[in-house]
């Protein structure tokens, strides 16, 4: 088995998966064969991995895809093998080592965790072989006491398969002292030794001047400061997995072209704007409840849903609707990614109940669709061809549910020979099920060139490699990474 160091948080977004994805880096640059393992994780960012041995794929979180890229690896779904999904406040679909497990509310999947443990250790034998260091990510705090008799994620994994760990706060927030030391104060002694150090995330400004910040730390819980790290500015370049993010997107200047995302409540996979975001002419404009489509955006995006028809409910009590009827009277163009293209069109059907007890929803109707949701899930990495450009493109399919209708004889790929997505009469709305068509360079720079903006097109997968390259190179100036990775085991 693999060496192995795990990284946990003093809370909730913290900055794990950017340091686990650095950090990965930097031991990839060192010469090591490193892999990455979160136990469980829970997003609407997924991604699709290769499930060993079967032709479909399945979902892992988009962190965990985005350290296997730190790593120069291959993304399997043993470097997450629980995803939960969350569809309401209270529930969430579960998947398993890629594949659906089923539904569950908060209070049974406390319930379920004892059964995935099993799952979780399968995968973390699966993950370490053939690598020389595994570096795990936690989820959400070891400090939740009250979730810790069924833990999976934290010290109830780490104590199981006795991987030290690395504590990690934000000193952004405020109160990094204090939470810090107050992990250290609640924690049980079993699980107060399995940590090694600690990092403090996130500082702005002069680092030297929370050198009496460090020493209290270290007095106050006597475990080794590894390093303060600053803001990381090359982490904006990396695909988000949290859509927290959102909820604290700031708008920029004045760009050629702005761009409109609504923000449905059970937003997924909105990392396919990323590259459009990357682009110098454009402006990225995340749109939260209760705020109109601003009207001088010349493209509105509707995202991917992990509740299509209860964000199409939500997206009409908005008034969005009226906005995207107002918009697209103006001549604008309106683009739907996999859940938003459902909405798109006339009807969205679920006669199983997949999504809950809404069975049927009137769509947007500015495609000539329909959309039936069928029980069996589409999981798959993929290769199109754009028909209006004849580019090629790369992508994968994560959704439930077919779309027919005349508007798909204009399709907007051909996806291993395949017509997939649909096309209006007058070109202005176009719908796919392909996640991450913006991510082709050759079809970005094309489409924005259509929009009115010139010079697109940069490297966007480069510029990812490049940020995490770069964020290696800082963490090693400011971590002492020979000591983090010298105490795994």
């Amino acid at each position: 088995m693999a060496r192995a160091i795990m990284l946990q948080g003093t809370g909730s977004d913290v900055g794990k998966t950017v340091l686990v994805a650095g950090l990965c880096r930097a031991a990839r640059r060192r010469g090591l064969v490193v892999r990455p393992f979160k136990p469980q994780n829970m997003s609407n960012n997924a991604a699709v991995a290769d499930i060993p041995g079967e032709a479909q794929g399945g979902e892992i979180g988009r962190g965990q895809w985005l350290q296997a890229l730190a790593c120069g690896a291959a993304p399997t779904v043993h470097m997450n093998p629980v995803l939960l999904k969350p569809q309401t406040d209270v529930g969430a679909q579960v998947v398993v080592q890629g594949k659906v497990f089923g539904q569950a509310g908060a209070r049974d999947y406390q319930d379920l965790k004892g059964r995935l443990m099993a799952a979780v250790l399968d995968s973390w034998r699966k993950v370490g072989e053939g690598a020389d260091l595994v570096i795990v990510e936690g989820a959400g705090s070891p400090a939740e006491i009250n979730l810790r008799p069924r833990d999976i994620a934290n010290m109830g994994f780490a104590i199981r398969a006795d991987v030290p760990v690395v504590l990690v706060g934000d000193i952004d927030r405020g109160g990094v002292i204090a939470a810090l030391a107050g992990t250290h104060l609640i924690l049980p002694e079993q699980d107060r030794r399995m940590i090694v150090g600690c990092i403090v995330n996130k500082f702005r400004g002069d680092v030297s001047l929370f050198d009496e910040g460090v020493a209290a730390i270290e007095k106050f819980t006597g475990w080794p400061c590894f390093g303060v790290v600053p803001w990381l500015k090359a982490a904006a370049r990396l695909p988000s997995e949290d859509s927290v993010v959102l909820e604290r997107a700031a708008a920029g200047g004045k760009k050629a072209l702005k761009i409109a995302v609504p923000m449905l409540s059970r937003i997924a996979n909105f990392d396919d704007l990323d590259p459009l975001k990357a682009e110098a002419g454009v402006e990225v404009v995340f749109v939260p409840p209760g705020r109109s489509l601003p009207a001088d955006a010349r493209l509105v995006v509707i995202p991917g849903s992990k509740s299509t028809i209860g964000d199409l409910i939500r997206l009409r009590e908005n008034g969005w609707d009226r906005d995207l009827e107002e918009h697209h009277a103006r001549g604008g163009h309106v683009v739907g990614i996999c859940g938003g293209y459902q909405m798109l069109g006339r009807t969205v059907r679920d006669p199983h109940g997949i999504e809950g007890g809404v069975t049927e929803a009137e769509g947007l109707g500015l495609l000539d669709v329909e959309t039936v949701m069928e029980p069996e899930k589409t999981v798959r990495n993929v290769s199109a061809r754009a028909v209006a450009f004849d580019v090629p493109l790369e992508g994968y399919e994560i959704h439930l549910g077919r779309t027919a209708g005349p508007d798909c004889a204009r399709p907007v790929a051909l996806v291993d020979g395949v017509a997939d997505g649909a096309t209006s009469a007058d070109g202005k709305v176009f719908g796919t099920y392909l996640h991450g068509l913006f991510g082709a360079d050759g079809f970005r720079a094309r489409f924005l060139r259509e929009l009115g903006v010139a010079g697109a097109g940069i490297d966007y997968r480069g510029a990812v490699e490049a940020a995490l390259d770069e964020i290696a190179a800082e963490l090693e100036e400011c971590l002492d990474c020979d000591a983090i990775f010298g105490l795994a085991r």
